[in-house]
């Protein structure tokens, strides 16, 4: 009786374990960081497949997600439910699955671009697009079973993420199969609650200096032939204050004949849209990984 009562304590163990995995989960870390100045670790979040821990041979592809400004890395679980709209999708087998990336951004109240004492007063010594593609990226590729080729690798955004997201793709095109820009901000805006923000003039610049569309107008004829390699989609709410400046991204893209899809619906700059479009990123990145 003894031995019997063994045998089903470790079966029922056996069968807690592989429940435990049956569903991916996002949990929050932190990475050595050089590039960022004073800074020696940085923040991230990081969601792993159930089948991470069972198939020591199988590399992923990653999506890199971005957060909006005034957010966290965090926000994407906590807020938009990554792991649960992540998981569902797997178990239905409409999408693939991945590893998914989500970068800390707003923390000194800093952005997602190389910014330098010259932009305007106040204006910092801030390199994240460097460190993004120099120190996160590589660090993530030697720490984790991902795939390293620009079929395996996506990035999206949501508001000043999406932006970002966007201009990654548009300096970047040979690193991502798909860009997934939700509500970017993608160029100065006047917007009243900056009003008293004391850093709001340089991040507005830097944000400028930074413009996709007029990148994208400007480009040479080798550059459009390199944006073309990529899958665009431009998702934003009819009520959203970004609405003119991704309707210009969506007018230049057609001007220079890059394939893109758009979509738009009664929608705010706000999670219940983010919320909305979050299964679509997922499935989209899915469907471009799994052709490669």
């Amino acid at each position: 009786m003894k031995k019997l009562f063994f045998i089903f304590l470790g079966l029922w163990l056996l069968a807690g374990g592989a429940l435990a995995q049956s569903a991916g989960s996002t949990v929050a870390l932190k990475m050595p960081c050089r590039l960022l100045s004073g800074i020696s670790e940085r923040d991230y979040s990081l969601y792993l497949p159930p089948s991470y821990y069972t198939d020591n041979q199988r590399r992923y592809p990653v999506l890199y997600l971005l957060h909006g400004g005034g957010d966290a890395h965090t926000a994407w679980e906590q807020r938009n439910h990554l792991s649960q709209v992540m998981n569902s999708l797997v178990q239905s087998g409409v999408a693939e699955e991945m590893i998914v990336v989500c970068p800390e951004a707003n923390l000194q109240n800093m952005m997602y671009f190389n910014a330098m004492p010259d932009l305007a007063e106040g204006a910092p010594d801030w390199r994240y697009e460097d460190y993004f593609f120099n120190e996160m990226i590589p660090f993530i590729e030697r720490s984790y079973r991902t795939r390293t080729d620009r079929g395996g690798r996506a990035v999206a955004g949501f508001s000043m993420g999406g932006g970002a997201a966007t201009v990654y793709g548009v300096h970047h095109p040979e690193m991502f199969c798909m860009v997934y820009d939700i509500s970017g901000y993608l160029r100065r805006q006047p917007l009243e609650f900056l009003r008293f923000d004391p850093s709001a003039e340089w991040r507005q610049q830097l944000i400028e200096r930074n413009n996709p569309v007029e990148r994208i107008r400007q480009g040479s004829d080798e550059e459009v032939a390199a944006w073309r390699q990529v899958d665009w989609k431009i998702a934003v709410g009819d009520h959203d204050f970004t609405l003119e400046a991704n309707m210009d991204l969506v007018r230049v893209m057609r001007e220079r004949d890059i394939p893109y899809a758009f979509y738009s619906n009664d929608g705010a700059h706000n999670d219940e849209w983010v919320n909305g479009q979050l299964g679509d990123v997922l499935q989209r990145a899915s469907t471009h990984f799994r052709r490669q």
